[in-house]
């Protein structure tokens, strides 16, 4: 017999070493932990201890899941994407369900007990149609960021389902429990489940949000960071073990402490602290679930496993495509969203594992139906990764609008020569086209936000809407004969693709990169980049020469030192030619501008005047420090306070006669 010290290390280790060795295959690490409790179940090597102590530990893993998803539930973003979430969302889900129900009712009894192992009455056709409609919103929201195709027409529908899917687990929940008391008391239980769910929701939301604030507002002012996390995990056990004792599920009572949460200023402070107790947790539950998953059944049923595994992601993906062409997406759009949601989720998880304690579900029909759902998220990044290649060949008018696209981007490109073009027009890329326009030098920007390319094209500006990671979207704008090429945004691996693809056609074309992780510099500049800039490198320079100008630094001397440090890192920036008008800085130090601080005080004649009346010589104030406050350009008229503090702008001598006469 295993002790606990040996399980946990037994499990730490093999989690370890399954998320590393699938992070290397680009899959989900949901997949490592259910492989993890599959090979250490009772049905492999029997090493994972007492499956119902793993399986309660592994509860609180979906009850910190649902409290997180409670404070991400914000009714201002529901209302602003209400058409696709509600209407979209609804219709998937509601519809796979309905199919799924229909389907499993209708078909022959041989059929239906050969594919399940069982009978199926209704309440397991709808505790596989709730299961069946989730999709992996952990694994989708992942990869959409990573592609950077979260704010696409797809990915912006793919959001929205995946949301609604969310919210749909909570009356699940609610419906499943009361299902499994059978006979003919169902009705009476489930009319008593909803009538207590929406009373505990009302009573809560009700005077909820005022106690939470008031409790939450006295514990951080105790200033302890581990009280406060504390405090945390108590609100959330707490709240599930009530909608425990009322006779609802846990995970029920941790998202409306969730949503209570949401609505106090503490929000993304404890989404930070509860993060790390929820993945663990969560990974536990999957090796949980894992432990339930027998092998050799799965070997001896795998036409069956595949064909469970098979028909549903064929469903959903008819189901999503349809969905989306009824609300207007166009067909490339409809293929793309149905890939991306054809899998299945961590929420079906949840709803069969809760079937099954409750005795909803037996091990012969959970066996193939878990192994089945392990197949498909299996397979899911796979088939995503061939989504754009897909809806190509299934959707001429996706032909048309892509040669479309880059015929836009070629038009706009002819008309420029030697331009610099901008991969990514967020922040950084504006900032960087404004300084380049000023300097009446061409550019070309490319950005995937639909949103930002309407509103900035409509100013004028020369951006388009394109993917910088594909060969032909460089070469429709102009690779060939650009000048330069920057990319803007922080992402690492498309910022390697791009380097690998402008390196392929033109060898020669000066690359920028810009990166917040210095440890991404050396592969960046192997890859072919001409400089990368690190923006925590920039951004410490610009406070460490602002914080020495204020400490009385000559301006020179501050400049001199952060073109050393730039020197030191920026191949481009070492060294250059001096000439006649290359003056000595040492020397004229004096002539250099400088800020001082001054302070103003009740004796001062300065106090009570405005700026104007102060005769502050040729010295120059560039900012007023009042009450904390800072105002910059302050205007002439702006009356001085005994307290305020002057930023004085000018030479050595001018501020030194400046500050005299304030202090007279």
């Amino acid at each position: 017999m295993l002790t606990s010290l040996e399980l946990a290390l037994i499990l730490l280790a093999a989690s370890v070493i399954s998320v590393v060795a699938l992070r290397a295959l680009r899959l989900p690490p949901l997949v490592a932990y259910l492989a993890v409790g599959m090979l250490l179940g009772p049905h492999a090597a029997n090493l994972a201890g007492d499956p119902a102590a793993v399986a309660h530990a592994g509860e609180l893993g979906v009850v910190f899941l649902m409290f997180t998803l409670g404070l991400e539930f914000n009714l201002a973003k529901l209302t602003a994407m209400r058409s696709l979430v509600f209407g979209l969302g609804a219709a998937q889900v509601g519809l796979t369900m309905l199919l799924v129900v229909g389907a499993l009712l209708a078909a022959p009894v041989a059929l239906s007990g050969w594919v399940l192992g069982v009978t199926v009455d209704w309440r397991i056709a709808l505790t596989l149609g709730g299961a069946v409609a989730m999709s992996s919103t952990a694994m989708v929201v992942k990869l959409l960021a990573e592609k950077r195709e979260l704010e696409t027409e797809h990915g912006r529908r793919v959001f929205s389902v995946l949301l609604f899917q969310d919210l749909a687990v909570i009356p699940l929940l609610v419906v499943i429990p009361a299902l499994a008391t059978g006979g003919d008391s169902w009705m009476m239980s489930l009319a008593q489940a909803i009538l207590l769910a929406a009373a505990l929701l009302v009573v809560l939301l009700r005077f909820g949000p005022r106690v939470m604030k008031r409790w939450f507002n006295l514990v951080a002012r105790q200033r302890s960071h581990e009280l406060f996390t504390l405090n945390v995990l108590l609100a959330t056990l707490l709240f599930a073990w009530l909608s425990k004792k009322a006779g609802l599920s846990m995970e029920l009572g941790a998202f409306v402490a969730g949503m209570l949460i949401a609505e106090t200023e503490f929000r993304f402070q404890v989404e930070e602290d509860i993060k790390p107790f929820r993945d663990v947790l969560l990974g536990l539950f999957f090796v949980a679930i894992g432990t339930h998953l027998n092998l050799r059944v799965v070997i001896d049923a795998w036409p069956r496993v595949i064909l469970l595994a098979c028909l549903p992601i064929l469903l959903k993906f008819a189901v999503v495509a349809l969905v989306v062409r009824g609300f207007g997406g166009s067909t490339g759009v409809a293929v793309r969203t149905a890939i991306w949601l054809a899998q299945a989720g961590e929420f079906g998880f949840v709803l069969l594992a809760l079937a099954a304690s409750v005795g909803l579900m037996a091990d012969p029909t959970l066996q193939p139906v878990l192994a089945a759902m392990l197949l498909s998220l299996l397979v899911s990044p796979l088939l995503i990764e061939q989504a754009n290649r897909i809806a190509l060949r299934v959707s001429g008018q996706e032909w048309l609008q892509r040669s479309l696209q880059l015929q836009t981007i070629a038009s706009r490109s002819l008309a420029r020569d030697r331009h610099v073009i901008i991969c990514g027009y967020g922040r950084c890329g504006q900032a960087l086209a404004h300084v380049l326009e000023s300097e009446k030098v061409s550019f070309m920007a490319l950005d995937l936000d639909p949103d930002r390319v309407r509103q900035a094209a409509a100013t004028g500006e020369p951006v388009v809407y394109g993917d910088s990671a594909r060969r032909e979207t460089l070469l429709a704008a102009g690779v060939h004969r650009a000048r330069a090429l920057a990319i803007t945004f922080d992402d690492t691996q498309v910022a390697l693709r791009i380097l690998h693809l402008v390196r392929d056609m033109a060898p020669q074309l000066p690359i920028l990169v810009r990166t917040s992780h210095e440890a991404d510099i050396e592969r960046l500049r192997a890859a072919g980049a001409t400089e990368v800039v690190p923006e925590i490198v920039e951004g410490s320079l610009m406070l460490a020469s602002h914080a020495l100008a204020l400490a009385g630094v000559p301006l020179a001397r501050v400049l001199r030192r952060v073109r050393k440090v730039r020197e030191s890192r920026y191949t481009l920036l070492q060294g250059f030619f001096h000439g006649t008008d290359d003056q000595d800085e040492d020397a004229i130090e004096d002539a250099q501008i400088h800020l001082r601080a001054v302070g103003v005080s009740g004796a001062s004649l300065a106090a009570g005047q405005s700026l104007s009346k102060v005769m502050l010589g040729e010295a120059r104030v560039s900012a007023v420090v009042r009450a904390g406050q800072r105002i910059v350009d302050p205007s002439p008229d702006l009356r001085l306070e005994a307290g305020d503090t002057l930023v004085l702008a000018g030479t050595l001598e001018q501020i030194g006669e400046a500050e005299a006469r304030l202090l007279a």
